[in-house]
This record gives C-alpha cells, sequence and structure tokens, in this order.
C-alpha cells in the first residue's frame, strides 16, 4: 500500500542519547553489530556484521562505493594572522574547490588564506555564497599535497581530534578513487576476507564511485522538507558495473546497495528498468513517499535526526517500520552514526 501521508521535518526527530554517538570504531571493522529490517513484516532480526551471509544469496549483486577519504580538513591562517579551519567539500578543478570554514562570516573574497603547515600553499577565495566559499589553490592538491597539510575530516558529531588510527579505519578498506570529505559509512563495516566470503557465496560485487562533499552533514532547516534544496555531488557508474547489475535485475535476481550514497547513483542514474552508466552529478533528494526502484536491499549505519539521509531510509524501508526499528536499535544499545553499528533493509 502506497504511503501518501505528507512528511514535514518534525516527523524525522528523535531523541537519542549522547552516549550511543559512537566516537571510535569497533577495533575489528565487522564485528559490529547488525539490525535487519524485513520491511515487509516489520520485523526486525538482532545479528551480528559478520551474520551477514545468512540474508545474502548467489546471484545477488552487491553495489559499493569506491571513493576514497581526502585529508580534506586543512588548518590555515589569515594575513591578520588569525586562525581559519577550511573543509574542502568538493573539487571542480585541480585547482578550484568549494570549501566551507570556521569564520565564514568574515572571509571576503579577495582574501588569501594560507596553509599553516605549508605557506606556500595558499587558497585564494574567488566567491562566497550562503556558507559556501569558491576557492582556488596555486598548486594543484593531490593527495602527496593534502597528506603533508590536511587532517581527515571526521563527521561533527565525533567529539575529538583525528588520531593516526583514523587514518585506516575512517576509509573502506576497498577505496580507491581520491575526493571524498566524508566516508561511505556503511562500507566501513566489511574487511577483506568478508568480501572474499561474499564473491565465494556466488555474488557479484561492482564498484560506482560518489564524491560524498560536506553537504551530507548539512541540516534540513524548513519544516517543509520538499523545499529543502539537496547538495550536488559528482558520481562515475561504469559501463561494466551497469551492465552487470541491469543483467542481474532482468534476471530477478537482487540489488544491494552497499550505503546511501551507493543507493543515490543508482536512483539518478535509473530510468524505465536500467541504469544507464556514464560520469555525472546528482542532486536527488530521496524522501517519502518516493518509491525507491533501483535496488532491493539497502546496508546502511543510524543516521542523524532530521537528517537527509534518514528520510531516504525512511523512503526505502517505510517510515513507520524505520522509526520502529531506530526506536528498536536504541532500545538495544546499538551504536549510532559513522562509527556506529549497521542496519540491512530487505523485503
Amino acid at each position: 500500500m502506497t504511503d501518501r501521508r505528507e512528511y514535514e521535518l518534525k516527523d524525522f526527530i528523535f531523541d537519542l542519547p549522547d552516549n550511543l554517538i559512537a566516537q571510535h570504531p569497533e577495533t575489528e571493522r565487522d564485528t559490529s553489530r547488525l539490525l535487519v529490517v524485513h520491511k515487509n513484516s516489520h520485523t526486525f532480526t538482532h545479528k551480528k556484521f559478520t551474520d551477514l551471509h545468512e540474508f545474502i544469496a548467489p546471484g545477488d549483486v552487491m553495489v559499493m562505493n569506491n571513493v576514497k577519504v581526502i585529508p580534506a580538513r586543512i588548518y590555515t591562517r589569515r594575513i591578520s594572522g588569525g586562525t581559519v579551519e577550511i573543509i574542502l567539500t568538493r573539487k571542480l578543478s585541480n585547482i578550484r574547490w568549494h570549501i566551507v570554514c570556521n569564520r565564514t562570516k568574515r572571509i571576503q573574497p579577495g582574501e588569501i588564506l594560507y596553509a599553516k603547515e605549508n605557506h606556500g600553499i595558499r587558497f585564494k577565495v574567488l566567491e562566497k555564497s550562503g556558507g559556501i566559499l569558491l576557492v582556488e589553490s596555486n598548486i594543484e592538491l593531490n593527495e602527496e599535497v593534502l597528506l603533508s597539510i590536511g587532517n581527515m575530516p571526521l563527521p561533527p558529531y565525533i567529539q575529538r581530534k583525528p588520531e593516526e588510527d583514523d587514518y585506516r579505519q575512517y576509509q573502506t578498506v576497498y577505496a580507491t578513487e581520491p575526493g571524498a570529505a566524508a566516508s561511505p559509512t556503511a562500507g566501513l563495516h566489511f574487511t577483506e576476507s568478508l568480501i572474499t566470503d561474499i564473491k565465494n557465496r556466488g555474488l557479484d560485487i561492482v564498484f560506482l564511485t560518489l564524491y560524498v562533499s560536506w553537504g551530507t552533514f548539512q541540516p534540513v532547516r524548513s519544516e517543509n522538507i520538499s523545499s529543502h534544496h539537496m547538495h550536488t555531488e559528482s558520481y562515475v557508474l561504469p559501463q561494466q558495473a551497469a551492465s552487470t547489475i541491469n543483467v542481474a535485475r532482468n534476471e530477478g535476481r537482487r540489488i544491494i546497495a552497499v550505503g546511501t550514497t551507493s543507493l543515490r547513483v543508482l536512483e539518478a542514474t535509473y530510468e524505465n528498468g536500467k541504469n544507464y552508466p556514464g560520469n555525472g552529478e546528482t542532486d536527488i533528494f530521496i524522501y517519502p513517499p518516493y518509491n525507491v526502484q533501483s535496488a532491493d536491499v539497502l546496508i546502511t549505519n543510524f543516521h542523524t535526526p532530521g537528517s537527509t539521509l534518514l528520510m531516504l531510509v525512511s523512503a526505502f524501508g517505510g517510515y513507520d517500520t524505520i522509526m520502529s526499528a531506530y526506536k528498536s536499535a536504541i532500545d538495544k544499545r546499538y551504536r549510532f552514526f559513522s562509527y556506529g553499528d549497521a542496519m540491512m533493509i530487505i523485503s
């Protein structure tokens, strides 16, 4: 039965104890908990992530986002001497980026910011629009440069500075495409041995890329959620991945999206029963009663109250079912957000 209710921001707000917000990852990635949501029966099964094999089948296609998080948090200095913390949110060219910073109101177009770790690296502010600045660096910010001046951009709800281990743990084991300001966190639970086991069970694994921007943390500010403007992110859906997905769908095999980022690309490239490969940009905003058609199963983490990510998950799993699942997760003391536990939504 189609959900025809009109939802408001308040419908996605819930109380979460601070001590359930994971501040550190599990020692071993795949030892996190897994809440399996059976959306047709509106029931839940509590498992470990290593029990994933109980809910997958030969022929399933698992779609993963292979983006790599860059050291996007950079401390800079103004000519006046003040320190400005910037986060590279989206790459526009080899030298142009959108950024957010902790001094947006004070920074004006034309100002130069100098990287504190290397004053020879400069950022010129070209434009200012809302809370986003367009900057141009004097050199290309490749991985080597960013490692020398930047820090891992842990989410704002992790109340500590990045530690050495975060450079490994806040990255999926299959990350290959640099450019993200945030991790596709559903993938953090997978180990290399678990991926090998999945393949040995007869599943196909394909990769796409969504360059996750800092906009993923952008709050919805309007009670009327339909008026929210989603951030734009770049994606790549390779020909081989699209072909594998389309063949499986035509044969009645399941498509498993690992993470909301993978699902956004699948939906953005889906039309008339198939996914079309290529490079592109998407600002797709998925919220109830949107009908997701490109995937059958979603693996995801637990998301922040009032977030677009929670709205997407609610569209996929059904609003009432997902909100009940979140209540169950809180009652059962699941760990929330990027370094937290996982949820798998199946039929």
